[in-house]
């Protein structure tokens, strides 16, 4: 039987398309290259403990929210999320001062300001401003101007204190925080401000796992192991994704999970795709990646209920690992997953923490000398340079948790990533949004091929609530 719907990738974006095209009755079928669904949700277990390297903390699951209306209706609130400490659910360090963000518009300009008295009525006007551009709709016009706004020249325009246009970027290491180029759109989405921010008690690919049972349980397809290699296309229109091993799946649309400029490479022949709108995706700059450090501790670090943001200098808006000739990390985010029910605590008031995680970006061309390498198959350079950025990593965490302790250490580069989710080179935010140029790298979910749509993080938004979005716009279309 002919699908009505063919999605390329089982990441977040696909399996959101997939379960809400389901549930409107649509035949879809979904093509996953791996063996387990997820994109970066995908978690992974060393001795019985669950380890992520793409989920860490999400934002807008507050009552009234627009995400946990949607969460809701998709069934994802049967999931255990716990709510942060809306008294400070982020805490950024900046050479050893520590700076609270607080749950609520009025809140956090009310607990800045107590460090900053001066900056109080612009830190008032900041948080209105914020609450503004949360409540905007997605197609709204005013989220394009926001788009076309420099984040930073934005905060030095509005706020004297230089400190403080640091510290207001602090918690933004889940997103590019680029002084020349962040939209002020997306550097206020990354806060988290409004709508409270929450972990999950589990793991990522608990998401991944609940979103594919609910589509085969509307009658979805779900296939493992299918690599896409060529999309073909007859008349100006797709009719067929080719897999390798010969499999051909046919389908009146056909939806891309997969990185825009992959997506286009799979197209090899066509009437619709000029050279000209080919060039430009393939020009277009992907954000830096993550190096990810998870710690596995010896049961004596308290779970925090918050993230830590560590710098070592007021240098938020420079470029990660900058310093000629040095490697040294100089900011890391520190999260704390949920521990598991069952595990022993060191009281039942203060339970321990089972794992830490350590981010830290990073450039892209630090790990080019192995990019022609794959998973289990690079060189000891490669495993030398993990170590020290781990190393560093900790050293830098230590500053603020003295007693972490790890009992076991597992690390994951941008070359992880890469060839986990085929994203150019392991950028951890997929294509760089510029606000020089917003209508030239924020994508739209149509493409020139009428019946080839895209989704995920590349297009207008990245992060579990980015990507929801960016979902429902592609499903619109369809």
């Amino acid at each position: 039987m002919k699908n009505d719907v063919i999605i390329i990738g089982s990441g977040l974006g696909g399996l959101l398309c997939a379960r809400i095209l389901a549930g409107r009755g649509l035949r879809v079928t979904v093509l996953e290259r791996h063996s387990v669904v997820g994109g970066c949700l995908q978690s992974y277990r060393r001795r019985g403990v669950c380890l992520d390297t793409g989920l860490h903390y999400i934002g807008g699951l507050a009552e009234g929210q627009r995400l946990r209306t949607v969460f809701e209706g998709l069934g994802l609130m049967r999931l255990p999320w716990q709510r942060l400490d809306p008294q400070g659910f982020d805490l950024v360090t900046i050479a050893g001062e520590t700076f609270t963000f607080a749950e609520g518009y009025r809140a956090f300009a009310d607990t800045l300001a107590e460090r900053f008295p001066k900056e109080r009525g612009a830190l008032h006007r900041y948080a209105a401003m914020m609450e503004h551009a949360d409540s905007l709709p997605p197609g709204d016009p005013e989220v394009q101007t926001l788009c076309g706004v420099n984040a930073y020249d934005y905060l030095c325009e509005n706020f004297s204190d230089p400190l403080l246009v640091n510290v207001l970027a602090g918690n933004g290491l889940k997103t590019e925080v680029r002084r020349e180029s962040l939209p002020l759109f997306h550097f206020l989405h990354a806060s988290f401000v409004g709508g409270g921010a929450w972990r999950l008690q589990g793991c990522g690919d608990d998401i991944a796992r609940l979103l594919a049972a609910d589509t085969e349980a509307l009658g979805g397809t779900i296939v493992t192991g299918a690599e896409v290699d060529e999309l073909i296309e007859t008349d100006g229109v797709i009719t067929a994704a080719h897999c390798k091993g010969g499999d051909t799946y046919e389908a009146a649309t056909f939806i891309s999970d997969l990185h825009p400029q992959h997506t286009f490479g799979l197209v090899k022949e066509s009437k619709k795709l000029s050279r000209l709108f080919r060039r430009r995706i393939d020009m277009l700059e992907n954000t830096y990646g993550m190096f990810t450090v998870s710690l596995v501790t010896d049961g004596t670090t308290p779970y925090f209920n918050h993230n830590k943001f560590i710098y070592r200098e007021a240098n938020v808006w420079e470029p990660p690992l900058c310093r000629p000739g040095s490697l040294s990390v100089d900011r890391v985010m520190v999260s704390c997953p949920v521990p598991p029910a069952a595990s022993s605590g060191l009281s039942p008031q203060q339970p321990a923490a089972q794992v830490v995680d350590l981010l830290t970006p990073v450039p892209l061309s630090l790990f080019q000398p192995w990019a022609d390498s794959r998973v289990g198959h690079r060189a000891d350079g490669y495993r030398q340079l993990k170590e020290q950025l781990a190393e560093e990593c900790l050293s830098l965490a230590r500053t603020v948790l003295p007693d972490l302790r790890p009992t076991r250490v597992y690390t994951s580069s941008p070359l992880t990533w890469r060839d986990y989710t085929l994203t150019p080179l392991g950028s951890a935010y997929g294509l760089r949004k510029d606000s020089r140029q917003p209508l030239m790298t924020i994508l739209s979910p149509r493409t020139p091929i009428p019946n080839l749509l895209l989704t995920g993080q590349n297009l207008m938004l990245h992060g579990l609530e980015g990507v929801t979005m960016t979902a429902l716009q592609t499903c619109e279309a369809v």
